[in-house]
């Protein structure tokens, strides 16, 4: 079979391939190689500001050039690239030679072929870009789908605030909150969890094959190569320099990023499970679309797929970024290839988290109010006021006042007549007492909408 949409394996290069547009380009193989282009590049032309005898500083026009070899760089760069790799069998190796080919004709660069991948190991170049592949992926595509997220929820837990609705703690009957301040609740924690996503530093180092700049002082022993990679990768790459490594950069700060996307997953998969107990309830409406079907045999049916489909994904993402987590840190003495081929997951990880906040913020855009069914159940729970009544009663020392309240609404149908007969037989201050007659379920909120409202 020919590789397409529909026989590919993973379901992200097939029927969601259109949905990871923004990611491809990022944390796909051709996005490894833009980048290892990039590091090879960005370290050719410092080591020609370094001040070696033997490789003059480049002009204008050579760094112009070099750089437009990674601002231009296209799918036809990464084939050829790849058609280099069948005979060299080395990925890095191949990017090498490729830029080598790319001075043909330009004799300053003709000259200087040799500092291209000068005392670099493949993990220098490796790590770099895998550094700058996470950037680019956690600024352009993870935080603002995130954000999208969130700043949906904020619109509605504002818009709802003042919604009162029947808790369900336990799923028993519970004190009334309100749909908007159930909503800030989540939009409390995912700020929280974003915060902690975008503050990870992304590290990287670029000190040869065992992490102490061997190569390098074997070619210039009296160079501060420690001071000149950190320029390079803070200066040049935007990335944090890390001067203790073995052959690789130990991934530290890869498991922190992907345990505090798992922990923004947890959060989305637990509001996932809440919203479809709601629209269950009928607390929701979900639009519906002209020509969609919910059930090939129920017509009635509007199933919540999307938030079902973004539970599955939040899931699928995190099994893989704890995979990562628990694996990349973890290398046999200064080196082992196991983190190669698992890094090469990182798109597919982070290409769930996506998927799953896309699906996400298409569920809670068809979402409606049902107000109706809401006041419903809160008009058949006047059970709730017992929680009031009986805080009141002690405030004012009435004896046993959790005791009666308990015999009173117990496994008992409990009407707005009944509590308040019982009220009406308290013997608390007449102020009291009307104010606890005038309360209802859906009044029993406290401090929910302008909660709601704060966040």
């Amino acid at each position: 079979m020919n590789l397409s949409a529909l026989t590919a394996l993973s379901p992200l290069d097939g029927r969601y391939a259109s949905r990871m547009g923004s990611l491809r380009p990022l944390l796909s193989e051709f996005g490894l190689m833009h980048r290892r282009v990039q590091v090879e590049i960005e370290w050719f032309i410092a080591l020609s500001d370094a001040g070696f005898p033997e490789f003059k500083p480049l002009s204008a026009a050579a760094r112009e050039r070099l750089r437009g070899l990674v601002t231009q760089f296209g799918e036809a760069d990464a084939q050829a690239i790849k058609d280099i790799e069948k005979t060299t069998n080395h990925d890095v190796k191949a990017v090498e030679y490729w830029i080598k080919k790319q001075f043909a004709g330009h004799a300053e660069l003709e000259a200087a072929g040799e500092f291209v991948h000068f005392a670099c190991t493949s993990e220098d170049i490796n790590n770099t870009s895998h550094g700058l592949m996470l950037k680019a992926a956690r600024e352009q595509v993870l935080l603002p789908a995130l954000d999208r997220v969130i700043a949906k929820l904020t619109e509605m837990a504002h818009g709802l605030a003042g919604a009162s609705m029947l808790s369900r703690t336990h799923g028993q009957t519970a004190s009334p909150t309100t749909v908007g301040k159930e909503i800030a609740n989540v939009v409390a924690r995912l700020q929280r969890a974003r915060a902690v996503i975008a503050e990870v530093k992304l590290l990287a180092k670029m000190n040869g094959a065992v992490g102490n700049y061997n190569a390098h002082l074997s070619a210039y022993p009296e160079h501060d190569w420690e001071a000149f990679s950190r320029r390079v990768i803070e200066e040049q790459l935007g990335l944090s320099f890390n001067p203790y490594t073995i052959q690789i950069e130990p991934h530290d700060y890869m498991a922190e990023l992907f345990d505090a996307v798992t922990r923004a997953n947890t959060i989305l998969v637990d509001w996932s499970r809440d919203v479809w107990g709601y629209i269950s309830l009928g607390y929701f409406k979900q639009r519906t679309k002209a020509g969609e079907i919910g059930s090939s045999t129920m017509p009635h049916k509007v199933n919540p797929i999307d938030f079902e489909n973004a539970e599955g994904n939040f899931g699928l993402a995190s099994a893989l970024l704890t995979h990562l987590s628990q694996k990349l840190p973890i290398s046999r003495w200064q080196r082992d290839l196991t983190d190669s081929t698992v890094l090469r997951n990182m798109g597919v990880a982070l290409g769930y988290a996506l998927l799953g906040l896309d699906s996400l913020a298409k569920g809670l855009d068809k979402l409606e109010l049902n107000e109706a069914r809401l006041a419903e159940d809160l008009d058949a729970a006047w059970e709730v006021l017992a929680e009031p009544i009986q805080t009141v009663m002690r405030r004012y020392a009435l004896p046993n006042p959790y005791e009666r309240l308990k015999e009173l609404t117990r496994g008992k149908a409990i009407t707005r007549e009944s509590i308040q007969d019982f009220i009406r037989g308290l013997e608390l201050p007449e102020d009291e007492k009307q104010r606890l007659l005038a309360l209802t379920p859906a009044g029993y909120t406290g401090r929910a909408e302008a909660l709601a409202q704060r966040i």
